[in-house]
C-alpha cells in the first residue's frame, strides 16, 4: 500500500492562509493544485490529510475523492512550536502499513509524473537492495564559503577551480520523501538508513515559503499554464 501523508496545518506565519488562499487564480490555491496532482498518480492507494484547518477540510470535501482522508491532527502537534520529529512520530498512529510519501502544498510544480518517477524508483532501489527509501534533493556543484573561507575546495592549490569540478553536493528541498512505515517506527524519521537522492531539476524543486515565494511561483504557474 502507498500513502501520501500531506501536513496541512492552520496558522502559517510567514504567509497567512499560505495553504488555502488563491493562487495565480486558482481557488482554494496550493491545496487544491496538490490534492489534484496527487490524485493522478497511477500507483497511490490514499491520501491522508492531516490538519486542523477547517478551509483545508472544505477544500478537501469539495474534491469528493474517496482516496482522500481527512486527519484532524491534535492542536498540541499543529502548533507553530510543533517540531518536525514530533509530527513523524505521530505518522504510524494514522499510517498502519506500507509505504509512506510524505510531500507538502508548497511544492506546486512537483507534478504527478515526478512522484510516480519517485516511486517506481524507490520500489527498484528496494528491490535491489541498495537504498531502502528516497527523497528529493537539489545538486549543488558551486563555490561554498563559510566566515572561515572556503568549505568545499582548497584555495591554496587552485584559488578559482572549475565548477565542474567541485564535489557535488546536495540540499534537501522537502518535494518529496518515500519510506516504508516500518522505517518510521524503527529510526523515528522519515527516512531510512541509505536513501537515495532523486535530483529534481529547475523550477520542479521550487518551495514556497516567503511572500516572494508565493509571488514568484504564481508568475512561474501563470506562465507554464499559458504556455499550454
Amino acid at each position: 500500500m502507498i500513502t501520501v501523508f500531506l501536513p496541512c496545518r492552520a496558522g502559517s506565519e510567514r504567509v497567512p492562509n499560505k495553504n488555502t488562499k488563491s493562487f495565480a487564480g486558482i481557488e482554494g490555491g496550493l491545496l487544491s493544485i496538490k490534492l489534484h496532482q496527487l490524485l493522478k498518480i497511477n500507483k497511490l492507494d490514499r491520501i491522508i490529510l492531516s490538519t486542523n484547518d477547517v478551509k483545508v477540510i472544505e477544500i478537501a470535501q469539495n474534491i469528493c475523492s474517496p482516496k482522500i482522508i481527512i486527519d484532524k491532527r491534535p492542536e498540541h502537534l499543529a502548533l507553530s512550536s510543533t517540531s518536525t520529529d514530533e509530527l513523524i512520530n505521530y505518522v504510524p498512529e494514522v499510517v498502519s502499513e506500507g509505504h509512506v510519501i510524505w510531500t507538502h502544498t508548497t511544492s506546486p510544480f512537483l507534478s504527478h509524473e515526478i512522484y510516480e518517477k519517485g516511486i517506481s524508483t524507490y520500489l527498484k532501489k528496494l528491490e535491489e537492495g541498495n537504498n531502502d527509501s528516497l527523497m528529493t534533493v537539489n545538486k549543488i556543484q558551486t563555490f561554498l564559503w563559510d566566515e572561515n573561507g572556503s568549505m568545499n575546495y582548497d584555495r591554496d592549490i587552485e584559488k578559482w577551480p572549475r565548477t565542474q569540478t567541485l564535489p557535488e553536493l546536495f540540499e534537501l528541498n522537502s518535494g518529496m520523501f518515500i519510506s516504508s512505515v516500518e522505517n518510521y517506527k524503527n529510526f523515528q524519521d522519515r527516512i531510512g538508513n541509505n536513501p537515495f537522492l532523486m535530483d529534481t531539476k529547475g523550477y520542479t524543486s521550487f518551495d514556497i515559503d516567503w511572500p516572494e515565494d508565493f509571488e514568484l511561483g504564481e508568475m512561474i504557474f501563470r506562465r507554464l499554464n499559458s504556455l499550454g
